[in-house]
C-alpha cells in the first residue's frame, strides 16, 4: 500500500517499512506518531484521492533530532563595506513507518 501524506506542510509519499527525514517533530526516539492527513492512497489496482481517503499512517521515531547541512546566507554591496553573514542548520526528525490503516 503506497500513500501521500502531509507532514509539517510538506508532502511525502510513504509505504509502510519506509524510513524517512521530516521536520523536526516534538517526541523522544521510541514513540509513536499518527498523521491523519493522508491525500492519497493506493493499494493494488484502488486508487482513492481527496476528500474520500479516510487512511491514517503511524509510524516510529528513530533519531528525534537530525542536523541537516550548513546553509549559508552571504549578502555584499560592492564598494560600500556592507557584508552581512547568516547561517543556520535545519532540524529534521528520522522516523519509520510501520502502518497505514
Amino acid at each position: 500500500m503506497l500513500a501521500v501524506v502531509k507532514i509539517a506542510g510538506q508532502q511525502f509519499t510513504v509505504k509502510a517499512g519506509d524510513s524517512l527525514y521530516v521536520p523536526h517533530i516534538a517526541g523522544k526516539a521510541g514513540d509513536s506518531v499518527e498523521f491523519s492527513e493522508v491525500l492519497f492512497t493506493s493499494n493494488g489496482g484502488s486508487v482513492i484521492s481527496g476528500a474520500d481517503v479516510k487512511a491514517v499512517v503511524t509510524a516510529e521515531i528513530v533519531n528525534d533530532l537530525v542536523k541537516g547541512d550548513k546553509v549559508i546566507a552571504f549578502k555584499m554591496k560592492r564598494r560600500k563595506g556592507f557584508r552581512k553573514k547568516h547561517g543556520h542548520r535545519t532540524h529534521y526528525t528520522q522516523i519509520k513507518v510501520t502502518g497505514i490503516a
